[in-house]
């Protein structure tokens, strides 16, 4: 039985439906979730950033963000988690689990060792530049 990744976007960001069809063109079986919707707990929230300064856990296109009202380098991890439960347009994403293991963003190199997929596979998709940030300017 193969696991399941599961997901978490922003549903109708157009870099997360690109991201999601890029894993699926190579083999991986995913379960899309809203990031928004989603009834996060703070400890699992926390654990998709684990390695990751509290700066990068911000989405930098958020709103609250862009306008200075959140300033993610003077945030510390529990001020960041408590934001982002409140605004989860402050969330990086997409956020992916499987199993026991977390990821925030869509680094494709890190996400082909993590995820085991095989260099042929990944070989014949098109990656295109810029498909780890969000596209949008404004959320």
């Amino acid at each position: 039985m193969t696991a399941v990744l599961h997901f978490y976007e922003k549903p109708g960001c157009i870099n997360n439906t690109k991201q999601k069809r890029i894993l699926r063109n190579c083999g991986v079986e995913l379960e899309a979730h809203s990031l928004l919707t989603e009834q996060w707990q703070k400890e699992e929230l926390r654990r998709f950033f684990h390695g990751h300064p509290v700066a990068e856990w911000f989405n930098p296109s958020a709103p609250a963000v862009k306008e200075k009202r959140i300033r993610p380098a003077e945030c510390s991890a529990d001020e960041a988690l408590d934001a982002m439960l409140k605004d989860p347009l402050l969330i990086r994403r997409p956020l992916m689990k499987m199993g026991d293991w977390y990821s925030v963003g869509f680094e494709w190199e890190r996400l082909q060792q993590a995820l085991d997929i095989q260099p042929q596979a990944a070989e014949q998709v098109a990656v295109p530049q810029g498909i780890e940030a969000c596209a949008h300017t404004a959320e």
